[in-house]
């Protein structure tokens, strides 16, 4: 039985090591769309979407059965307790990505953002893929100097997204209000994507410590 409950504790951290890669190829995908104003790329990442809410059930409905026929205690229990929260974070990861690629394809022909913002979404969006790729690594390795990388990528992304409202907010923007409002939601979008990939890393940190960070952010 012991043997059992631990293929089942693996199986469940490999489903969401490819979740996490689904997440990271979503991203890079949406932001290619978002960039180039691809609307069949945009597509191809809104239908993907499904295979990681998909997984993220699958998933959820593993851990609970584990949970219900296994009895488990400790740090096994932490691990799957962890493996639902993650899952959650991951899919909202997923949503969000869907959500840059449905801006990029209601705003064919046109791009989303005016000339003065592409750099700044540009970084952005390669902050969101490196904690994307930095945290599938995590995932697998447990290596935590991954999760303090992370954190340091959150940390541009957050003065990046600051500058984005800073700028909106300047009497020198002249955009229309469509346009505004795009600006705004992706930059939310792009900033949330961080956000979650910042909890997941601190679940897996505190799996790797026992040792809880508080934030305030509600991660």
């Amino acid at each position: 039985m012991r043997k059992v409950f631990q293929a089942e504790l693996h199986q469940v951290g490999e489903e969401l090591i490819e979740i996490a890669q689904l997440v990271t190829e979503a991203m890079e995908k949406a932001n290619e769309a978002f960039t180039t104003a691809d609307t069949e790329l945009a597509q191809e990442v809104i239908a993907a979407d499904a295979r990681i809410d998909f997984l993220q059930r699958d998933l959820d409905e593993r851990a609970i059965d584990i949970l219900a026929l296994q009895g488990p205690v400790a740090s096994d229990l932490r691990m799957i307790v962890g493996a639902l929260r993650m899952s959650a974070s991951l899919e909202r990861m997923g949503d969000l990505a869907r959500h840059i690629a449905q801006l990029a394809r209601m705003r064919f022909p046109e791009h989303v953002v005016p000339e003065s913002m592409k750099g700044t979404f540009a970084e952005m969006a390669e902050q969101d893929i490196a904690i994307a790729r930095k945290l599938t690594g995590l995932l697998d390795t447990r290596d935590l100097t991954l999760a303090n990388e992370i954190n340091a990528h959150n940390a541009r992304v957050n003065e990046l997204h600051a500058g984005v409202f800073k700028a909106i907010a300047s009497p020198d923007w002249t955009a229309s209000a469509p346009t505004t409002v795009d600006v705004s939601l992706a930059s939310r979008y792009f900033e949330r994507f961080a956000d979650h990939g910042v909890s997941v890393a601190r679940k897996v940190t505190y799996l790797v410590t026992g040792e809880w960070q508080p934030t305030t952010q509600g991660a």
